[in-house]
């Protein structure tokens, strides 16, 4: 796993992290997209049911409404959910 710190030296320190969700980083993007870091919806939602004690259903809905619709301009993370 690629740790802040060293997305920081390599993309700048206007690269955007979604607080709390370090464990969840699971790259970052190149091409159009690149800067952006890429979080794993899986890895957010296991990390607010460990920390929080959020139910799943639960925690998936707090980051839909809280995290996934959040525009903060063109490093906005991207999150992936994986199939």
């Amino acid at each position: 796993m690629i740790s802040r710190e060293e997305i920081l030296e390599l993309h700048g320190d206007d690269t955007l992290f979604a607080d709390g969700f370090d464990d969840a980083i699971i790259g970052v993007a190149v091409g159009f997209d690149s800067g952006r870091v890429i979080y794993s919806v899986k890895k957010m939602i296991e990390i607010l049911f460990k920390d929080a004690g959020m139910p799943v259903d639960e925690a998936y809905e707090y980051l839909e409404y809280n995290t996934f619709g959040a525009y903060v301009g063109k490093l906005t993370p991207i999150y992936i959910e994986t199939i």
